[in-house]
């Protein structure tokens, strides 16, 4: 599939993502540049649901040049939830001429050499902060003590179990003496816009949809790397920060502490002006109103 954006818009986002211009001119694909790719967007792009929430219509589209507008153009420090910021960053790297297709909503990321990549910058709180090789088992370090692995196997509730059934789980642990835990899987499969279309419509309007109930916002943080560069301008993940309904916590590879409890929506919404540099229109900060995720003081 052809990527919906232009090489020009490409350029634009290795700009709003402060990809180090020593990557950005003929970018060939590469693990290097998938690596910093992932670094950019990842600390670029928070993770949240805001247009769930500070929308009329409470409702997300997914056109890729409608997330381009909202994530890249606006500039207004904002990104997306888990199918949002997966869609356009697919479409990203395959404009780059990766040979890439998401698989769910993690991207899978195939070199001419047959090396497979997974490259999941959608996820949130404790995804990975590098891609991962399609490796049963192996460690990686994540951020602070965090460990995180994929293995291949089944999952509770599968009852068809053949090898060509087992899926991809990335699991984590917080040290070396904790228990791994699974997080999430995925198959081999691509994802298609109708696919999409289901996930989202349900997200959007199913009473059991956590996204509608809960206001959430994760933004990685990063900084250069002092000594050891593999190339001018590198950059790494060293901690995160995290708006959950009205409490902002960041973590930055240590223990996580709470900065600020909102309790009013003009609190949130200076909160995440403050912490994560995302400013609304005042259409979309009045979208909450009588919405069940405002907050109202008491």
């Amino acid at each position: 599939m052809a990527s919906a954006y232009s090489q020009e818009q490409l350029q634009q986002f290795f700009a709003h993502v402060g990809l180090p211009q020593a990557l950005r001119e003929e970018p060939e694909p590469s693990l290097q540049l998938l690596k910093a790719l992932h670094i950019h967007t990842l600390s670029t792009l928070p993770y949240e649901n805001l247009s769930l929430h500070y929308n009329a219509a409470h409702e997300i589209d997914l056109d890729p040049q409608r997330l381009f507008q909202k994530m890249v153009s606006n500039n207004r420090g904002r990104g997306g939830f888990c199918m949002e910021i997966a869609i356009l960053y697919n479409h990203i790297l395959q404009a780059v001429g990766f040979d890439a297709y998401t698989a769910g909503v993690r991207t899978r990321v195939t070199f001419p050499d047959g090396s497979k990549y997974h490259s999941d910058v959608a996820f949130g709180g404790d995804g990975a902060t590098m891609p991962m090789p399609l490796i049963d088992g192996l460690v990686h370090e994540n951020l602070g003590t965090q460990q995180i692995r994929l293995v291949k196997d089944w999952i509770p509730r599968q009852v068809h179990r053949t090898d060509e059934t087992k899926l991809w789980i990335y699991q984590y642990r917080n040290g070396v003496d904790k228990e791994w835990n699974s997080f999430y899987s995925f198959p081999g499969i691509e994802f298609y816009a109708l696919d999409w279309g289901v996930v989202n419509w349900w997200i959007n309007t199913h009473p059991d949809s956590h996204q509608r109930r809960n206001v959430l916002t994760i933004k990685f943080l990063r900084r250069s790397i002092d000594g050891g560069e593999k190339y001018k301008g590198e950059q790494e993940i060293y901690g995160k920060r995290m708006l959950v309904n009205g409490v902002v916590k960041q973590n930055l590879g240590g223990k996580t502490e709470v900065i600020t409890i909102c309790e009013t929506e003009e609190q949130r919404i200076d909160a995440l002006d403050k912490y994560f540099n995302i400013s609304f229109t005042d259409e979309e900060k009045s979208g909450i109103h009588g919405y069940v995720s405002e907050l109202i003081s008491t």
